[in-house]
């Protein structure tokens, strides 16, 4: 079967519709690159305790699901996989929401570190096989309503949106 029939059937079977931009979500993300297009429903974790647990002592993660981490300003990114019972794609963002680095399969309670780089703002976790599964690679794009609409590669135009309903926790 090709890569990018194979990535089509995952992506139909994802129910990867992707939205307009007048429908971007601080609970989804909408990944585009040559191999087409996915949508991921998404935990945030925007704060030290949510990103320090992330998705530690979870058994499963559904198919179309991740955490997506948010930081306040671009950083050298280390992860690890201590308490983590499932292996994961860690996707490692810089602040325009290019894909910069991928960690595929990491392996679950490994403490090894993960090295995502430098100028990484936001990092995505999804099952473990995923990512080549769709055929995500560095210079794909992700758009998210936290991204800074003026700079970012595909923006949803929606960052003063994210930020009020981050300061309300409405979702």
């Amino acid at each position: 079967m090709k890569p990018r029939f194979f990535a089509y059937v995952i992506s139909i079977f994802l129910g990867a519709q992707v939205a307009s931009a007048d429908q971007c979500s601080p609970n989804s993300v909408d990944l585009r690159g040559d191999w087409g297009q996915a949508h991921f429903t998404v935990e945030i974790a925007d704060d030290a305790q949510e990103q320090a647990r992330g998705l530690m002592f979870r058994e499963r993660l559904a198919a179309s699901a991740g955490m997506l981490f948010v930081y306040n300003e671009p950083y050298h990114a280390v992860f690890w996989m201590k308490n983590v019972p499932i292996p994961l794609d860690l996707i490692f963002l810089d602040q325009s929401g290019v894909v910069k680095r991928i960690a595929h399969n990491a392996r679950p309670f490994d403490e090894s570190r993960i090295d995502g780089g430098e100028n990484i703002q936001m990092v995505l976790e999804i099952n473990g096989g995923m990512a080549k599964a769709l055929g995500i690679i560095p210079g794909s794009t992700l758009r998210h309503p936290a991204f800074n609409s003026s700079i970012a590669a595909w923006s949803c135009g929606q960052k003063q949106v994210f930020n009020k309903l981050l300061e309300n926790r409405a979702f």
